[in-house]
């Protein structure tokens, strides 16, 4: 063999050893991409705790838990502000709108399906300053909505025992068992109570129905429109923005699906659900209890009707805070285990972290409730602050992101961008004209009630 070609042979041989030792590189870099990128419950086969393990209908009972209870209770006063066709327009719009905006959440999950919450997809728009704010925003979310969900566990309670004693007792009662019922650490052990307060809410106001329909406490006192300022009439829609409010949970629920595709089908489980109940329970309410229908609408039927309502609803006063509350604590459990092996172990150390981190959150949740012990001021506050953004304002940005340079490209593209650039104007608007009125709405609040004994029902 001539020496020339002896030397293109080993030349040759050179070149695939740097092909090969290139693409041993390539696969290393694939193997270890960097901890953002990873799933965060990764492959679950042998592991001892698997989270990915909900059925669509299952995620779907989670959201009704985590979205209806709170919100379906003020929605009657709301109507008797601003009258009956605005709110049940805004009620059925919002709906509309709220539901398309979480179905493009689940896009943008579908596109990185490592995002497990909204954090991780600020991160994706924003970089780490994006991830920073969005992740304290979400987990305040989580604790103004938890502190509303205790809130109304004491206003129950003062109504079962006729104020039987001080308020903040029903709280730390409250506080108690939210922390005892956060302490499974899959989403699909907590959708068994979801089931419980689905069937509560629903049964609640039910009675609630039937209750003021046959006491009629307000018959004849319905307007069907109203004369109202701009602050009373802002604040019906933000307390109206809080009942569609699930969204910021919505990458964590469908982390743990087994088949995130079918996200759609428990999107509108939940958004048909919400918007009929929401409809017809508010209309019926406030046809029967009138302009001094109460805020929470339980407290509209009489004595014994409101008792029996309120006893029927403690299961999802409870559970539909604790889907917030663990939600919340899930998001700080992944940030801070993502990657090991820790998050699937049934360990000391791994389940000391989890407790230790629901008792933390359940605490300051309760603190927020004791500090602004006015129902409707509250939600009106977390919906400016965080709902505006998590609900209508980031979904439009979702979509503008993943659909960069074709916003032109079609007639259907085009109507795409023009609604999608509209929900993020709408959400800006919620914020900051929220944030007036919610501030104006509690500095002007007479009850001056922060950790107090008094009776709130």
């Amino acid at each position: 063999m001539a020496s020339s070609d002896v030397k293109d042979i080993e030349q040759g041989l050179d070149r695939r050893h740097e092909d090969s030792e290139k693409l041993a590189f390539d696969d290393n870099l694939k193997e270890e991409p960097p901890q953002l990128e990873v799933d965060p419950f990764g492959a679950e086969d042998t592991a001892e705790v698997k989270y990915k393990t909900l059925d669509w209908w299952q995620c779907g009972i989670l959201m009704i838990a985590e979205t209806v209870s709170v919100g379906v209770l003020s929605l009657p006063a709301t109507l008797a502000s601003i009258g009956l066709i605005p709110a049940i327009i805004l009620i059925v719009g919002l709906g509309i709108v709220t539901t398309y905006s979480g179905y493009v959440i689940g896009q943008f999950r579908q596109r990185y399906p490592f995002v497990h919450s909204m954090a991780d997809a600020g991160f994706i728009l924003m970089g780490p300053i994006g991830r920073g704010i969005i992740e304290v925003g979400q987990l305040l979310f989580f604790l103004f909505a938890c502190g509303s969900h205790l809130l109304t566990f004491t206003v129950m309670m003062n109504t079962l025992t006729d104020h039987g004693t001080c308020s903040i007792v029903f709280g730390v009662v409250g506080l108690i068992l939210s922390l005892a019922f956060s302490l499974p650490r899959t989403m699909k052990n907590v959708s068994w109570l979801a089931v419980t307060s689905f069937l509560s809410i629903f049964t609640a106001v039910v009675i609630t129905m039937i209750g003021v329909g046959v006491e009629r406490p307000g018959y004849g006192e319905m307007h069907l429109t109203r004369k109202v300022n701009f602050m009373t009439g802002f604040t019906a829609v933000t307390n109206i923005v809080f009942a569609y409010c699930g969204h910021p949970a919505f990458f964590g629920f469908i982390a743990e699906m087994k088949n995130p595709k079918d996200f759609p089908k428990s999107l509108c489980m939940l958004q048909g659900f919400e918007i009929i109940l929401y409809t017809v329970a508010s209309a019926v309410i406030y046809r029967y209890a009138g302009d001094n229908v109460a805020s929470p609408a339980l407290g509209s039927a009489g004595p014994v009707v409101r008792k029996v309502a309120y006893g029927v609803a403690i299961p999802t006063i409870v559970i539909a805070g604790v889907v917030l509350g663990h939600v919340a604590i899930k998001n700080v459990y992944v940030r801070l285990l993502r990657g090991s092996e820790l998050i699937h172990k049934r360990s000391m150390r791994s389940i000391g972290v989890w407790i230790g981190l629901a008792v933390v959150f359940w605490v300051i949740a309760w603190v927020i409730a004791e500090a602004i012990p006015v129902f409707s001021n509250l939600l009106g506050l977390v919906s400016a602050l965080f709902v505006s953004w998590f609900t209508f304002g980031l979904p439009g940005v979702f979509w503008l992101y993943i659909s960069w340079g074709e916003y032109f490209s079609s007639p259907k593209q085009i109507f795409l961008t023009f609604c999608n650039v509209c929900l993020f104007i709408f959400g800006v608007m919620i914020c900051g004209l929220g944030l007036w009125v919610s501030g104006v709405a509690i500095h002007n609040d007479s009850s001056h009630g922060s950790f107090t004994c008094a009776n709130n029902a």
